[in-house]
């Protein structure tokens, strides 16, 4: 291609350029124009609306400043006025205050006037003290002149009089009130003990342990004793019990403190008398399997009786304990059996008190079981009978009842007063126990004689087997009111010094006897 070309070419796309150029500039000089007048226009058309919205604020400016003026001039006008009523208020307080403060130094002038009064007064009873102190003293002495009495002795006599007087009428007082409490309290016992009774009424039995061994024959004594002494050494070897062998015919006696050995002692010794075969491998072989009978049975025992109670919760050595007493005898009573009978009146009783009757059995089925071990062990049975219950985890308040049944540990819940009771009405009821009539005697004798040492006592009678006094005192010495005071006294010596079963009657008896002679 020829190179004119090419310069052509070159000066048509420089022209085409220059053309753009000029074109593009004349379309933003031609936009900057219509722009220009744009915004001048509505700078004008802000102008105008500033201008009518500044006309407008300056109108409604105006008419807020006019409102908020008058609101002001209103309050104004009533703070003035509650001003004025303050005002008012505080003069009127004003004069009344200075009215009340004149009324307060008149009655201030008038209490000073009184009080000089007043004085001049305590002045003159001073002077009539004092002369009345001189004439007191003077009739006193003039008094102990006639009377031939000093002022001390006069003081002595006096207090001795009210003494007498009130001690005589406090006496009156308390016997009225124990009596009427008394007849409360019986009748409501009565009411209790009679259903209680009423629910448990056992046979009266009259079992009595005895260690007399009937014999056929007297030979029977020398094959006991054995070739050299031999039988009769292995008889208390085994068995841990004495046997004796006296005068008395066709007998033997077994003497032991522990109940158990006792009477495996007594069962070995009819077996070997029944069969006739006595020698030591014979008794040694024997004594063991009878332990062996006596020892289930023992179980056997008290677990019938913790059933027979419905209890739960006893441990098997508490269970073994308890079937011991089944052997064991007080006043001829069987302990056992006088545990199941207080652990029924206990539960009876706590019923009707509104108490817990499984706990109250529980701690009657549980009172004596110290009399299981208290030939092994020193102290009473009560405290021993603690001692084990709390050994096997028994509660606390069971533990307190069994130690207190017997009052050595001071009661601190009505179990403690409830198990007293029941022991008593199982012990003393009909036919419960025996005793000696030595015993009897001595317990009727020391009843008198507690009786016969307070003053002013004339005689005194035990009667119903020991179980009320009657005591005759002389009237000149003992009053009304004295009696009652006095058979409250020989009631707490009783508690204090006697044992006894059930309860003592004490009963005063003063008489006055008026006795003239014709003549």
């Amino acid at each position: 291609m020829d190179l004119n070309w090419y310069w052509y070419i070159g000066l048509g796309v420089l022209g085409g350029g220059v053309v753009g150029w000029v074109i593009n500039a004349a379309v933003q000089k031609a936009r900057k124009s219509s722009a220009e007048v744009l915004i001048n226009k509505m700078r004008e058309e802000a102008s105008k609306e500033a201008e009518h919205i500044q006309r407008e604020a300056k109108v409604t400016a105006k008419s807020e400043i006019l409102k908020l003026r008058e609101e002001c001039e209103h309050e104004l006008k009533e703070r003035r006025r509650e001003q004025q009523n303050v005002e008012k208020r505080l003069s009127q307080r004003e004069e009344a205050l200075e009215r009340k403060n004149d009324s307060l130094d008149g009655k201030l002038k008038n209490l000073e006037r009184q009080e000089k009064e007043i004085e001049l007064l305590r002045e003159r009873l001073n002077n009539r003290e004092n002369e009345l102190q001189q004439s007191i003293s003077k009739q006193i002495d003039e008094l102990e002149r006639v009377a031939q009495l000093d002022r001390e002795t006069a003081r002595q006599m006096l207090l001795e009089k009210l003494k007498n007087e009130v001690k005589n009428e406090s006496g009156l007082l308390v016997r009225d009130l124990l009596e009427e409490a008394k007849q409360k309290a019986e009748k409501e016992s009565r009411r209790i003990l009679t259903y209680a009774i009423q629910r448990y009424a056992s046979d009266c039995t009259y079992e009595r342990t005895t260690a007399t061994i009937p014999l056929p024959n007297d030979e029977m004594k020398g094959r006991i004793i054995g070739r050299e002494g031999r039988n009769i050494r292995a008889l208390e070897a085994a068995t841990g019990v004495n046997i004796l062998i006296d005068d008395t015919p066709e007998a033997v006696v077994i003497s032991c403190f522990d109940p158990v050995r006792k009477e495996v002692a007594r069962q070995l010794m009819e077996r070997l008398i029944g069969d006739g075969r006595i020698h030591p491998t014979r008794i040694e072989e024997l004594a063991k399997k009878i332990a062996k009978e006596v020892e289930d049975d023992v179980y056997s025992a008290g677990e019938s009786a913790v059933l027979e109670t419905g209890i739960q919760g006893v441990s098997p050595q508490v269970i073994k304990l308890l079937g011991r007493l089944k052997f064991r005898y007080s006043f001829s009573q069987n302990v056992l059996q006088h545990s199941l009978e207080t652990a029924y009146f206990m539960g009876i009783i706590a019923a009707e008190l509104g108490l817990d009757e499984q706990k109250a059995k529980r701690i009657g089925l549980f009172h004596d079981i110290g009399k299981a071990v208290d030939h092994e062990v020193e102290g009473s049975h009560a405290q021993i009978g603690a001692d084990i219950l709390r050994k096997h985890n028994e509660a606390k308040d069971v533990i307190q009842a069994v130690a207190a049944h017997h009052g050595e540990v001071e009661p601190v819940s009505l179990y403690d007063v409830l198990i007293n009771a029941c022991d008593t009405l199982s012990a003393s009821r009909p036919g419960a126990r025996s005793e000696t009539t030595e015993l009897y005697l001595k317990r009727l004798e020391q009843l008198e004689s507690i009786a016969h040492d307070f003053a002013g006592v004339e005689s005194c009678f035990a009667l119903q087997a020991g179980r009320e006094v009657r005591v005759v005192v002389t009237p000149e010495k003992i009053s009304e009111g004295e009696a009652q005071m006095l058979a409250k006294d020989i009631c707490q010596r009783i508690e204090k010094e006697m044992n006894y079963p059930g309860q003592i009657k004490v009963t005063i008896i003063r008489e006055t006897r008026s006795v003239e002679y014709a003549k």
